[in-house]
């Protein structure tokens, strides 16, 4: 079955999917990003703020999976966030170019990590997989897998920039051997970001890792998914190639901002602007 023929099929059940308890595992799962260059200490409190609120203004619902920030916004959640459950991740690692010493991405990581953070997305050396030198990616993979010593690592693609399904699979296999445990679509920085056609083939991979190895690595689409009829995309094709076992926030995650308000306002039937 072609990529195109798979993605038909399961947009057809993806829209069988969107139901509210589709959509209250999606909100579940997200990363709530904030990555700008704007981003103040104010700001950042103020985001964490909402996040600790959250269970009390809505008591029903389940919070977003984790706070994603830059590395130097970490102390600041750190110190703010009362939410045990939800999770500190980091973009680190020369994000999002990767384009600086392995020296420096370890550094900051691993300051990330000592500041907080137990979950840490870098971002795949694209300039030495185009290159060809896949033992550049390696090394990098594996090196600050090991230096952020246990915390959680997300290897992103940048998908946009590998464009065929060849290199994303290549790329795919390449960080989970090396040690990812979530592997990402998109920094959010370049077009495109994440597409369904990258997530279908991402997901054949981990089938294919999991089958291999017998080891569970984690999904998350990030970059300019914003719509919940997108989300249930996404949630429809991690569960028809992975399976259900895999819709959870320990396997799977969205990274969005605008998401999160937009699932609400679904959820509850009104437009929200909460985050």
């Amino acid at each position: 079955m072609t990529i195109q023929a798979e993605l038909a099929a399961i947009k057809t059940k993806a829209e069988m999917n969107n139901t509210r308890e589709m959509q209250q595992l999606a909100f579940s799962c997200i990363d709530l990003t904030t990555l700008n260059a704007t981003d103040t200490i104010s700001h950042v409190k103020a985001f964490t703020d909402r996040v600790n609120d959250f269970a009390n203004d809505y008591p029903t619902l389940q919070n977003v999976a984790a706070i994603c920030v830059y590395p130097n916004m970490v102390r600041t959640v750190k110190e703010k966030l009362k939410v045990e459950e939800v999770a500190i991740a980091a973009v680190a690692g020369g994000f999002p170019s990767s384009m600086t010493f392995i020296e420096t991405k370890v550094k900051e990581a691993q300051m990330a990590v000592e500041r907080g953070a137990g979950e840490i997305d870098m971002v795949l050396p694209l300039w030495a997989f185009l290159e060809g030198d896949k033992l550049i990616c390696r090394e990098e993979v594996s090196t600050i897998k090991k230096a952020i010593d246990g915390a959680h690592l997300k290897v992103i693609l940048e998908t946009g920039a590998l464009a065929t399904p060849e290199r994303i699979h290549h790329a795919s296999m390449l960080a989970m051997e090396s040690g990812a445990d979530f592997i990402k679509t998109s920094t959010g920085k370049m077009n495109p970001a994440a597409t369904p056609e990258a997530a279908i083939v991402m997901c054949h991979a981990i089938k294919e890792f999991w089958i291999k190895t017998g080891k569970q690595i984690g999904f998350k689409p990030a970059g300019g998914i914003s719509t919940t009829p997108e989300a249930m995309l996404y949630l429809s094709i991690v569960k028809e190639i992975l399976g259900e076992e895999w819709l959870t926030p320990k396997l799977f995650r969205i990274g969005a901002s605008r998401l999160a308000n937009n699932l609400l306002g679904n959820l509850l039937g009104d437009e929200i602007k909460y985050f």
